[in-house]
């Protein structure tokens, strides 16, 4: 599911048609790219997230709302502008390739944290993968939105940079780390062992868990700690699990994940009738039959669209890539991070899990709820998620695991093959 160049290159298209139109209202704006687009942690169904920075007093929405439908840039009905917003904001939907498109003016935050996010990318190359899997597991859920009663991208990102800092293992931050073996784990912390009530995420210095009533000392306009409490690292003060009003149905899905991959590597599972015609990461994500066919078409109207010009690539602003192996920061505005791997998740049961603890035992401030979230330089061509059994694992799981809501989930017979590209 990570992006494909095809993907990329039809992104960036459309960036182009809007930027022409916001250029031919105001042509000293400038028009940048931030959120998942930039960072490349995009999936196919992703919006992409555009800021203009220009001399205005207001965000000037009903003017660049006009000279869109004016241009017929957006499907018919679908530019909607949130003026009573925190951010004031316009949704459209591009009319050529129905990709959903925000922009909002004058705000500095976005692109700062698509810059900080780069930043982790480089240090952790394997946090891009984590992040792609993550993303689609909460997605087919509704999780994905906090307006839905999930988490933002941001929140997942950070969730993720946090449990790779305070990994007990030291390894578990090498390239060559077994993914599958961190997925589970990251399950583990997040659905059963961290403890909400009463513990923070920092990612500053190093990273911490930290008690919720010194993050309230903090905390700007008397707002108290949210129930997925991560300090922003970019504005000391602002909870960004603020708004995840449904963190605990979040908590839930990591634990159902946890329990039905644990039990899939398990010496029980070879028993399983299913066992040959299912892969062990099928058992919790899926990939539709419409998102299949939007990438095939995808790929064969823009295949030979894929090399864009440097020029493009200048005006829109995409910069700070991932550096290169040397440490040096990319002066190249053209150059793109590179994933040159094809992540095949085919995961297989036929180990034992290496010794030491688990990720969900770093602090004594994450217990039980009841007490109380450089790509790599030197990579192989493949990464499979070896799934291997935990050394505790409860013995007498049914053969079928019910979803959280009481409904069985039907896993695919298809083998998902990640494949990433040298995009955006």
């Amino acid at each position: 599911m990570s992006p494909r160049p095809e993907e990329a290159a039809m992104r960036r298209e459309v960036v182009k048609r809007i930027e022409t139109v916001i250029k031919d209202l105001w042509p000293t704006a400038d028009v940048q790219i931030f959120g998942s687009f930039s960072t490349g942690l995009y999936l196919p169904t992703s919006d992409i997230d555009l800021v203009v920075f220009g001399k205005w007093e207001r965000p000037p929405l009903q003017l660049l709302e006009q000279a869109l439908r004016k241009h017929n840039v957006a499907e018919p009905y679908s530019i909607k502008v949130l003026d009573k917003a925190t951010v004031p904001i316009i949704k459209l939907t591009d009319q050529e390739t129905e990709v959903k498109v925000d922009i909002s003016f004058n705000v500095e935050t976005g692109v700062k944290a698509a810059r900080f996010i780069k930043e982790y990318m480089k240090k952790y190359s394997l946090l891009p993968y984590l992040i792609l899997v993550l993303k689609q597991f909460l997605l087919q859920r509704d999780l994905n939105e906090v307006f839905t009663g999930g988490i933002s991208s941001y929140s997942l990102i950070l969730m993720a940079i946090s449990f790779l800092q305070l990994h007990p293992r030291i390894d578990a931050r090498r390239a060559d780390e077994n993914l599958g073996m961190l997925l589970i784990e990251f399950f583990e912390l997040y659905g059963r062992n961290f403890n909400y009530l009463k513990t923070g995420i920092r990612i500053k210095n190093g990273g911490a868990y930290i008690a919720k009533e010194e993050i309230m000392k903090v905390m700007t306009n008397g707002y108290r700690p949210s129930m997925l409490c991560i300090e922003d690292p970019l504005l000391p003060g602002n909870d960004v699990g603020r708004s995840s009003y449904g963190a605990m149905q979040v908590k839930q899905v990591f634990d159902y994940a946890y329990i039905v991959l644990s039990h899939a590597v398990s010496p029980l599972a070879r028993s399983y009738p299913n066992r040959d015609s299912e892969s062990t990461l099928g058992r919790i994500i899926k990939v539709t039959q419409e998102v299949i066919d939007y990438r095939a078409w995808i790929k064969k109207k823009w295949g030979s669209k894929i090399n864009l010009s440097p020029e493009l690539d200048n005006r829109l602003k995409i910069r700070d890539q991932i550096a290169p192996c040397n440490g040096e920061q990319q002066q190249n505005r053209d150059s793109e991070p590179s994933y040159n791997q094809h992540l095949a998740l085919s995961l297989a049961s036929t180990q034992q899990l290496s010794s030491g603890s688990s990720a969900s035992s770093v602090s004594s401030l994450s217990g039980s709820d009841i007490d109380s979230d450089t790509p790599p330089c030197t990579a192989p061509n493949v990464y499979q998620f070896s799934l291997q059994a935990p050394t505790q694992l409860m013995a007498s799981l049914p053969p079928t695991l019910p979803m959280p809501s009481g409904k069985p989930q039907s896993a695919p017979t298809r083998t998902l093959i990640m494949a990433a590209s040298n995009q955006v």
